[in-house]
């Protein structure tokens, strides 16, 4: 990464790194997924390209804090290189502005005790890790250590805000039967208890978790199994709320369901082709006077909350050919082939005969109605596509549409994703409604329904 540090440097020996000590900012962002594979491609490059672009930020931003929340890796055991990009990061931006507190919080995909490893070495550097909940003794019981997630943060003025930073909260940790309640009485037990520690100052919650009534990408799998029905948190209601709260865990950009005061920053990279329309980038919250605030949350008190996008262009866009539904010839395929994607750097300059990718590449996706193309057609279109600026990552077939007109509520099945991101049950009564040629009765659903529910426990 001798971008980055190369970066640090100028910014560094340019007296890039002044104050302007009107108000207090915030960076927010989430769900970095280092370590990311997409489709067998590994993403370190293009999570490079963002950290470079977060560090111009903070350069730009001068924050008095940056925010992670949760998923900083892909999974629980991080390769070398993912960790050493991530590392990295710290050290360029604790340099680059060392002012600055870095609070990061685990999420579901990170693993919370590896996060935590180096927290007494990055604590001196600024960086504050909260992965794990702690327990305190205060007899008869064992009770939680809200003191250790409660973390002030103070300007070059001496003006204060309070971030409460609360991991992915596992259902070993909240011990409810109703995991919701657990989770919603949890965060406010915690933030009374930040209010009447800090009075007066304005609470800042950072949290990775599942909130009610979130914008999912419909097909995408993946993001619902990770979430689960059960682990849905419904925020409506809470009126002693933290006065802004930044969450991760779901990918796309959002106001929490039935509020004006939480929101998701979104993922920094699409995770997903059902998420190549998403945006990107991160949150500037800014803390002010309400008389300079033109666009604030929370107006009720002499500082007030305003938040700002600052969006980020991924360094790959993610395509997918064709854009709607229609049938295509192979002639077709490959006029739009040579029509929607770039050519390669010339090979004789590269030295290789198909040339070489550009840093800006694309991924992309076929749709392809297999009873219109033989295999060899599709061989050739993905020879064809990998001789273009481009990574062919999936083909899509596409399968015939079943007449299902004989069952009630049937839903239109196109792909084999359709059938995966489908309650079971109902593909099962439509198997069995095309066998017979008829739906089933009251009796045998409910006892298919009984089936599927014991077979999931």
């Amino acid at each position: 990464m001798k971008g980055l540090h190369n970066m640090t440097k100028e910014a560094l020996s340019r007296g890039i790194i002044k104050r302007d000590n009107t108000s207090m900012k915030i960076l927010a962002t989430s769900d970095w997924h280092l370590g990311n594979l997409f489709h067998g491609n590994d993403r370190l490059p293009e999570h490079k390209h963002f950290l470079k672009w977060l560090l111009q930020q903070i350069a730009e931003q001068k924050p008095d804090a940056l925010l992670v929340a949760g998923d900083i890796f892909d999974n629980g055991n991080p390769s070398a290189a993912a960790q050493t990009v991530y590392y990295e990061f710290l050290a360029d931006a604790t340099q680059l502005c060392p002012h600055m507190q870095v609070i990061i919080t685990a999420g579901n995909h990170d693993s919370a005790s590896r996060l935590e490893a180096p927290r007494p070495l990055l604590t001196r550097y600024h960086v504050e890790i909260r992965g794990n909940i702690r327990k305190i003794w205060q007899q008869p019981n064992w009770i939680y250590s809200f003191d250790d997630l409660i973390i002030p943060v103070t300007n070059e003025k001496g003006e204060e805000v309070v971030v409460i930073a609360v991991p992915f909260l596992r259902s070993d940790v909240v011990q409810n039967a109703n995991y919701s309640q657990g989770v919603n009485d949890f965060l406010r037990e915690l933030t009374a208890v930040a209010r009447k520690k800090h009075p007066g100052k304005k609470c800042i919650m950072m949290a990775h978790m599942y909130a009610k009534g979130s914008d999912i990408a419909k097909q995408d799998a993946s993001e619902k199994i990770i979430i689960g029905g059960q682990e849905e948190v419904d925020l409506e209601g809470w009126t002693d709320h933290p006065d802004y709260m930044t969450c991760g865990h779901i990918h796309k950009r959002q106001h929490i369901w039935n509020t004006d005061w939480a929101r998701y920053t979104g993922s920094v990279l699409s995770m997903s082709f059902a998420e190549k329309d998403y945006t990107h980038g991160i949150d500037l919250i800014t803390i002010k006077d309400e008389k300079d605030c033109d666009n604030c949350e929370g107006k009720d008190s002499p500082m007030s909350i305003q938040v700002d996008f600052l969006e980020y262009k991924p360094q790959h866009a993610l395509r997918i050919l064709p854009k709607g539904e229609e049938e295509l010839t192979f002639k077709k395929w490959q006029k739009l082939i040579n029509t929607e994607l770039s050519e390669r750097v010339n090979g004789e300059l590269s030295g290789r005969d198909n040339g070489e990718l550009s840093d800006h590449f694309d991924y992309v996706m076929l749709k392809v109605k297999q009873e219109k193309l033989s295999n060899d057609d599709i061989k050739e279109l993905e020879r064809l596509v990998n001789e273009k600026d481009a990574v062919l990552c999936k083909i899509q077939r596409i399968i015939p549409q079943l007449d299902l007109s004989t069952i009630q509520g049937s839903e239109r099945i196109t792909s084999i994703e359709d059938i995966v991101n489908r309650p079971p049950l109902d593909t099962l009564k439509e198997a069995f409604a095309i066998k017979h040629n008829a739906p089933m009765n009251e009796r045998q659903e409910k006892m298919l329904s009984d089936l599927l529910t014991k077979l999931s426990l």
